[in-house]
């Protein structure tokens, strides 16, 4: 491509001068200036377009290619595969996890990004002594696909037939090469991940498992430190509750369990039970640290350039004493206590055995179930922190459509504008996540995320799925709309239709207190599979107060998920469809847990939305609505448009008031 654009730079001078002097000679006399004549001039003169529109073409279709050269993974691997070869290991795992088993990681733990160049929040990669192959889920199978073209690795695609589980592929690898050694960092890797992967592995043939080595520390040569960003104070008037106060539950709780005290690995669960903050991990308000809690101490391991005096002084009043984030193996060496709790899905396992032989009690933290039932001051932050949200995204839908119109649009810039909207908005610190920008068959790939390489012009016509959210110091958002950016197919209004009925019937759920998600999960799928369509991801994820946006263990999804549901509770609700090659829909609000009513037969509760936005009702096929899901639409806009038009000057006033306009049949 390149070649011929030089090319075209060289000889334009030359076709253009050739066209000048031949239309002159030509024109002496019109009257024998013939139909070849003329076609030779219309060639000269509009061939450098016509290659300039060709390779215009070519350039938007590279533009959906990853940049990284494939090359570059080819030769980490080499590198990977003499490390191991001089270490006696045959296959290596590299999971999409750090030390705390958060969803997202700090630069310095993506292993698995730098070792295979897919960059997605999920997926594990593994590399033999002749192969590689990474597995993800359908969120990303599409971005895998072309992430992982031209690396030597092959995806291997989760809950499919025939996709093998790690073990038995590597189990079949080992077996044709004689290799007997599986390698995995155990600083990055769970206990349950660790031991069910052992035993996994011994089933196969008796392959060993070796946790004590991580070859990134010897081919990665320009890792990026651990985050050294400063901790701040989470203010109590936002957090509602005293460290102490918390402390003092955590305590009853380890009581409850027969336990003498436990470390905390969770950065989320850190963060909350001290009322503390940070910027360590990207759209997380998070610091790296370990806590670990007894009956009579609690000690926050965390590197002390972190600590401004502010935080010092709070941590002090608490009752918290700190020491190097490092020295972690030497508090729990040093630990008196009989028995140690120890989350066997946050904990590492590398610290796990660091505590020896000593009794360890293997069993979920007790903080997570605190920690999402959100008190009366975090559910009012919720309220204020959607309501100026809404604002923002409400101003952001206003301007889209007409600067789609007016050309010059892209998914990376409609993304940067949204953003813009939202830091004008008071107590903002961040975006949620990186925004999902993803305009018509973009908008298929479920965890698309544009970049320079991937961005694409919006036009006025189509649908544009736009996922996003915000940090505010009040609360964190989460909220997904599709678009339609002019005129839509049949097609896609009744594929919008069906994800929006899902949507409503969920919204409309009335349950019984303590509730499984999976049990609600049919709600928003039943419309979708009378037809054979199904969507693969979760249906509804818990969100944070100014913490992570996905927060769980409760969530709404087909796989079973016993966390009970309870009152205080924050879920999204986000069915989607996706079809490949074509375009995506999504429609997701956030949703307070509320009580409902007491009967004979309990508590029952419900589902109120917290987000405040317009629901595009442009690609709706309105005879595919029943009347009282049209009486939900109706009334959710009735209510969006109360709470935010007050707050809204005279011409976003009207722009709303059509969009939360009364759909009729």
């Amino acid at each position: 491509m390149f070649l011929n654009i030089l090319m075209l730079h060289v000889l334009s001078p030359f076709l253009t001068s050739t066209a000048y002097l031949l239309t002159e000679i030509l024109c002496k006399d019109t009257k024998n200036m013939n139909r070849t004549a003329i076609f030779f001039i219309f060639l000269i003169l509009f061939c450098p377009f016509i290659c300039l529109f060709r390779i215009k073409k070519l350039t938007l279709q590279c533009k959906n290619v990853k940049t990284m050269d494939s090359t570059v993974i080819i030769t980490r691997i080499e590198e990977l595969r003499t490390v191991m070869k001089s270490e006696g290991i045959d296959a290596f795992v590299f999971p999409s996890t750090d030390p705390h088993n958060g969803e997202y990681v700090p630069e310095h733990w993506k292993g698995r990004e730098f070792i295979s160049g897919f960059n997605g929040s999920a997926g594990t990669a593994v590399v033999t002594m002749d192969d590689a192959a990474l597995w993800t889920d359908s969120r990303y199978f599409l971005q895998a696909e072309e992430q992982l073209a031209g690396t030597g690795f092959r995806l291997m695609k989760l809950k499919i037939d025939g996709t093998p589980t790690i073990s038995q592929w590597l189990g079949r690898k080992l077996a044709a090469n004689g290799g007997t050694v599986v390698g995995i960092d155990g600083m990055v890797n769970s206990i349950g991940t660790v031991e069910a992967l052992a035993d996994e592995l011994r089933a196969e043939g008796g392959i060993t498992l070796r946790t004590n080595f991580d070859p990134l520390k010897v081919i990665w040569k320009d890792r990026p430190a651990i985050p050294s960003d400063m901790a701040i104070v989470h203010p109590q008037k936002y957090a509602g509750e005293s460290a102490q106060s918390k402390i003092a539950r955590i305590r009853q709780a380890l009581r409850e369990r027969h336990v003498e005290g436990m470390l905390v690995s969770a950065l989320d669960d850190i963060a909350w039970a001290l009322n503390i903050r940070g910027t360590d991990v990207h759209c997380n308000p998070v610091v790296v640290s370990y806590l670990l809690i007894t009956m009579d101490s609690v000690t926050l391991y965390i590197n002390s350039d972190k600590l401004t005096p502010v935080v010092r002084e709070h941590l002090a009043a608490n009752g918290v004493m700190t020491d190097e984030y490092e020295n972690v193996k030497k508090g729990l060496a040093g630990y008196d206590g009989y028995n140690i709790l120890m989350d066997p899905d946050e904990t590492c396992y590398t610290l796990y055995k660091a505590y020896g032989d000593r009794p360890k009690v293997l069993a979920p933290s007790p903080l997570p179930s605190m920690k999402i039932v959100k008190n009366e001051t975090e559910i009012m932050g919720y309220r204020y922190a959607m309501l100026r949200d809404g604002i923002a995204m409400v101003k952001f839908l206003r301007w889209l459509v007409p600067a789609v119109e007016e050309g010059g649009v892209t998914e990376v810039s409609a993304s940067d504008e949204l953003e813009a909207f939202r830091a004008e908005q008071s107590l903002f610190k961040d975006i949620s996540f990186d925004t999902i920008a993803g305009y018509g068959a973009h908008g298929a790939i479920v965890h698309y995320e544009p970049t320079p390489e991937t961005d694409i012009e919006l036009k006025p016509e189509g649908l544009l799925l736009l996922d996003s959210g915000a940090q505010y110091l009040d609360g964190t958002t989460d909220i997904t709309r599709t678009i339609a950016l002019g005129p839509v197919t049949d097609e896609q209004k009744h594929i919008y239709t069906l994800v929006l009925k899902g949507h409503i019937r969920l919204a409309m759920a009335k349950f019984p207190a303590n509730a499984s998600g999976t049990q609600l999960d049919i709600l928003a799928r039943e419309a979708m599979w009378r037809e054979g369509l199904n969507y693969m991801h979760g249906t509804g994820h818990g969100v944070g107060s100014y913490l992570s946006v996905h927060e769980g263990p409760h969530q709404i999804r087909m796989e079973y998920k016993p966390e009970p549901l309870r009152a205080g509770m924050t879920v999204t609700n986000e069915p989607g469809l996706y079809l490949a090659g074509k375009f995506g829909v999504r429609i997701e609000n956030t949703m307070l847990i509320t009580e409902y009513m007491n009967t004979e037969y309990g508590r029952f509760l419900k589902l109120e939305p917290l987000t405040l936005c317009p629901i595009d009702k442009a690609p709706i096929d309105v005879d595919m609505l029943a009347d009282e899901e049209l009486d939900y639409l109706n009334d959710y806009h009735a209510a969006v448009f109360k709470s935010l038009s007050p707050y809204l000057d005279d011409e976003m006033t009207e722009w709303l008031a059509n969009a939360c306009a009364p759909l009729t049949r």
